[in-house]
């Protein structure tokens, strides 16, 4: 399916990537200082948005009123939601609900409800630039004890963040949050993946997985953007999707939990382009 359009996130034998379009050769490195204060500017409208959506989101609010809300967050930025400029997703985030892993279709039949377990997932485009981030957590009291996996998957994304500059091989971030997903007691999802960002919503490398993967010899590039993301999950190891052609949820049941940042890698630290989202908080 790569290359067509009217398919968003594209099946491969055994991977489900997050992040292969066809213009899957673009690789976005920051050069100049335009280039910087144009991701710097999508990245606020994202983060801004997911951290809005999140606030705004109550028991007894459809997905498409929340979803209603990010859209026009992201209007008032100047920005264009991204999975439905580049895929036409019937929504202008991604709101997944309990056992949906990602790619949850906002509607008006889907109620949260007090102890769900929520995704939002926001990425949008801005002057040319683009940018990703996504957040799960809990709406209201954690009557259902998703908190610990919710959690493990901050610890795991803060894990990459810490070891992320010029020069680290892209599987041994994936050991990384291999083995502190494991340590907490969970299990990732093997074939879904970061991705690189910037002048698309998906570019290279398209592979930066939750577990490391010894084919794998890229390395991160300073100056390159990239969105990197966990999932972190009780029970499945793969990612299906449903009927519907979008979402998705794991092959073993239970749930997953997910948070997303958009990185300029340099030579030490990275500069967290999202940072303003709060999924830290």
């Amino acid at each position: 399916m790569q290359g067509k359009r009217e398919k968003k996130w594209t099946f491969l034998p055994l991977l489900l990537v997050v992040g292969l379009a066809e213009n899957d050769k673009t690789v976005m490195k920051i050069k100049t200082e335009q280039e910087l204060e144009g991701m710097k500017a999508v990245s606020e409208a994202v983060g801004q948005t997911l951290r809005e959506m999140r606030r705004y989101a109550r028991p007894g609010m459809t997905t498409r009123e929340l979803d209603d809300y990010g859209g026009t967050l992201l209007a008032d930025f100047g920005a264009k939601s991204a999975p439905k400029e580049t895929y036409q997703f019937p929504g202008f985030t991604c709101i997944s609900v309990n056992k949906e892993i990602a790619h949850g279709i906002p509607t008006d039949d889907r109620v949260l409800r007090e102890g769900d377990l929520i995704n939002i997932d926001v990425s949008g485009e801005l002057k040319g630039f683009w940018a990703d981030n996504g957040g799960s957590f809990v709406l209201g009291e954690d009557i259902h004890g998703h908190q610990p996996l919710i959690d493990a998957s901050k610890a795991c994304l803060q894990a990459a963040m810490a070891m992320l500059r010029d020069g680290v091989k892209i599987t041994d971030m994936g050991k990384v949050i291999f083995d502190t997903a494991q340590a907490a007691g969970f299990g990732v999802i093997k074939n879904l993946a970061g991705h690189g960002v910037g002048r698309s919503l998906h570019e290279k490398p398209t592979n930066i997985l939750s577990y490391p993967d010894p084919t794998n010899k890229e390395h991160f590039h300073k100056g390159s953007v990239v969105a990197v993301e966990t999932f972190i999950a009780t029970r499945s190891s793969l990612a299906i999707e449903m009927t519907d052609g979008w979402t998705l949820v794991g092959n073993a049941g239970g749930y997953t939990a997910q948070h997303e940042h958009t990185l300029m890698v340099t030579e030490s630290e990275p500069l967290i382009l999202t940072a303003c989202n709060g999924i830290f908080d």
